[in-house]
């Protein structure tokens, strides 16, 4: 499967600003995002699981001050941010749509499924 670069691997800090990247979701124009904690990088849809509406405060801000939880601006719900799962909020229970990303060679990628694609210019 195709491998779509996202950014440079020195722009993910540990509990820093994800990075925003053009999506198609199912047929919608969407946005992804990926941010680096406990080391790793982590993709999602950034669509919270109560209402489908973007996570971030700011363009590429999805954590909570404490840099230990993805939260929704809109609704206040609490991700997990390495699994996308919600421990506390409207949306309790359910998760974050995960995009698979890796990391090689100084690089992030995502990479296609069969519901989030790339963007067709």
């Amino acid at each position: 499967m195709k491998s779509i670069s996202v950014c440079k691997s020195d722009e993910l800090i540990e509990g820093g600003k994800g990075v925003r990247f053009p999506v198609t979701a199912g047929s919608d124009d969407a946005v992804g995002f990926v941010i680096r904690y406990d080391g790793a990088v982590h993709g999602y849809l950034n669509r919270c699981a109560h209402v489908p509406v973007e996570l971030d405060w700011n363009p590429g801000e999805f954590l909570e001050s404490s840099g230990l939880y993805i939260m929704c601006a809109t609704h206040g719900a609490i991700y997990q941010p390495d699994t996308g799962y919600c421990t506390g909020g409207p949306c309790r229970g359910g998760r974050l749509r995960k995009i698979n990303v890796s990391e090689e060679g100084g690089q992030i990628y995502w990479h296609p499924d069969d519901y989030i694609q790339a963007v067709i210019a």
